[in-house]
């Protein structure tokens, strides 16, 4: 394995002498890889779902956490998801694991590599790849406030006077941390926090550290690699420090390396920004991410189903153009993290996305702000779980009324072309844990509880539980998905315009020979709707129903009526 064609990545980076100079010392690590010998999986279909969980999410006594999630995947989700994107598990100091120490073991306290290797002979697996920070108890930070020469170059700490007021911040604290070094007090460049200290990726020796750190994952058997921040990654002070050209062709490197060594391998891309700048790391369709998370689907489906219009959704699903068949979206609702705003900007009116805000502090939630160039705040995220985003905690509707509306975001979500995701605490039924924003002072943590094993299996056991009917219902159309070949993440879908009170959408196999067509009612209120299949250009004949398999007879003008948040 020469690596040739990765010469250009390195010296586009760095020039031609450092550059070549970085790609033959990558060269040299690249013809020690594989270690083991490693065979692809088998690609991706409409039966693939990914599970969102944190390493620790199930803790039972006397049992590694790791072990634990093994044993409840294991039991409960062999035939509900087929991955899982695992947060990071490895040794951190705070923001629940992503301030990293070390990206290339795993923290004892949760289990080993052992332990992660069981969990990929069940289910595919995604890694996060933490590349714009590290924890400032890592040992390359600690070497450089030391002195070590060979860590010099490794963190930035611009000059005091360096005008710093473009650049683009997800976060309220100060940008720049001090921290007391060989040489004195040096202020370090902090996107996240005190705690996470930016990478200087102009250093060719971060860059293949990184690249080590991947390697590891795809020999532990990473199937997906998620580009944690990665807009941020390369600085230049007297820019607005995200999507760089550099952080592009950063990234252009990974897909190369990647390709080189283990194709089967996908980038996953993690940039909470408005979707125009997101979709920009699909590259041409061949040479950057392989799927980037739809950041818009949260704030467009909680609005859809607040307001029971559909006509943003509408409008913005019919317009998503993607580069080439080799990509998707990775459509998600809720994760770790809070339901970002910035997506929506240009989508939503502000009046609309100020409700959405307005509405979370009802029911329950927080607001997250972000410094914006000039020095001024604005709203950045909310902080709160799907289900209460939906549902007011304090309301009087029953709750067969709210699992209704929470299934109806779900299908909306699973029928958009893409690999689904769902995180933990939706697939369970969890309500916000404001507890935990009290106990920690972080608003995140609402989203963020852990489970007891037992106690949970408990709860699961009785069919009449919130966490039971909610397991029930997703478990459901999960399976009628993964049944049906036209969900195929690479497929092709047409959104059609049947009014406000419904969305509406073909689905369409890659090798267009399925159909299906969705309809969701995303009201309250019973709904008619009739749909002209002559003019669509569809069959009448062979039509079945995803949830019972029955045969559907339909006319060339077809009436259909949906009960209140009714999927079909």
């Amino acid at each position: 394995m020469t690596g040739k064609r990765l010469l250009p990545f390195f010296t586009t980076l760095y020039g031609s002498e450092s550059g070549s100079a970085a790609w033959r010392q990558f060269v040299m690590r690249l013809d020690r890889f594989p270690s083991r010998p490693l065979a692809p999986p088998p690609p991706l279909t409409a039966r693939d779902a990914i599970l969102i969980t944190y390493p620790d999410q199930f803790r039972r006594q006397g049992m590694p956490p790791l072990q634990a999630l093994s044993q409840f995947c294991e039991q409960r989700l062999k035939d509900v998801v087929t991955g899982i994107h695992i947060l990071p598990f490895y040794p951190s100091t705070s923001d629940d694991g992503f301030a990293v120490v070390d990206d290339t073991q795993v923290d004892p306290a949760w289990g080993s590599w052992a332990d992660i290797d069981r969990l990929g002979k069940h289910f595919r697996l995604i890694f996060d790849a933490v590349l714009n920070h590290m924890s400032s108890q890592a040992r390359p930070f600690r070497r450089f406030c030391a002195g070590d020469p060979t860590y010099a170059n490794w963190f930035i700490h611009p000059p005091p006077d360096t005008d710093l007021s473009r650049v683009v911040r997800p976060r309220t604290l100060p940008l720049l941390t001090p921290f007391e070094t060989a040489t004195g007090t040096q202020y370090i460049w902090t996107t996240f926090s005190a705690d996470q200290v930016d990478r200087n990726f102009a250093e060719p020796q971060v860059l293949l550290a990184v690249l080590d750190a991947l390697l590891e994952y795809v020999e532990h058997g990473a199937q997906f690699i998620r580009l944690d921040a990665i807009a941020y990654l390369w600085k230049e002070p007297g820019t607005d420090c995200i999507h760089r050209p550099q952080t592009h062709s950063v990234v252009q490197l990974i897909r190369a390396v990647l390709d080189e060594v283990a194709p089967w391998v996908q980038i996953i891309t993690e940039t909470n920004v408005p979707h125009v700048q997101n979709i920009s790391y699909f590259g041409d369709g061949t040479n950057e991410a392989q799927m980037v998370y739809n950041f818009a689907l949260p704030p467009l489906v909680l609005h859809t189903l607040q307001t029971g219009d559909s006509r943003a959704l509408t409008e913005w699903a019919s317009g998503l153009i993607l580069p080439s068949s080799r990509v998707t979206f990775f459509n998600f609702l809720a994760s770790h993290d809070g339901i970002g705003l910035n997506p929506a900007h240009g989508i939503l009116s502000a009046p609309q996305i100020d409700a959405l805000a307005k509405r979370a502090l009802a029911h329950g939630g927080y607001i997250s702000s972000k410094s914006d160039p000039g020095g001024g705040e604005s709203p950045y995220e909310l902080n709160i779980n799907y289900f209460d985003a939906l549902n007011d905690p304090a309301a009087s509707e029953p709750l067969s009324l709210q699992v209704d509306r929470f299934a109806a975001a779900h299908a909306v979500q699973l029928a958009l072309l893409g690999q689904p995701a769902i995180y933990v605490h939706s697939l369970l039924g969890s309500r916000g844990w404001r507890q935990g924003v009290e106990i920690s002072g972080q608003k995140r943590a609402v989203n963020r509880q852990k489970f007891d094993f037992d106690a949970l299996q408990t709860e699961l056991a009785d069919p009449t539980s919130q966490r039971a009917v909610i397991f029930s219902r997703l478990r459901c159309l999960l399976s009628a998905r993964s049944a049906c070949p036209a969900f195929h993440p690479f497929g092709r879908q047409i959104v059609l315009n049947t009014g406000s009170a419904a969305f509406t959408l073909l689905r369409i196999a890659p090798d267009e020979r399925s159909l299906a067509l969705c309809m969701q009612n995303i009201t309250a209120d019973r709904i008619a709707l009739s749909l002209d299949f002559a003019a669509l250009d569809l069959p009448i004949r062979g039509w079945r129903d995803c949830f019972t398999l029955a045969p559907v007879p339909l006319e060339a003008i077809h009436p259909f009526n949906l009960m209140p948040y009714q999927t079909l």
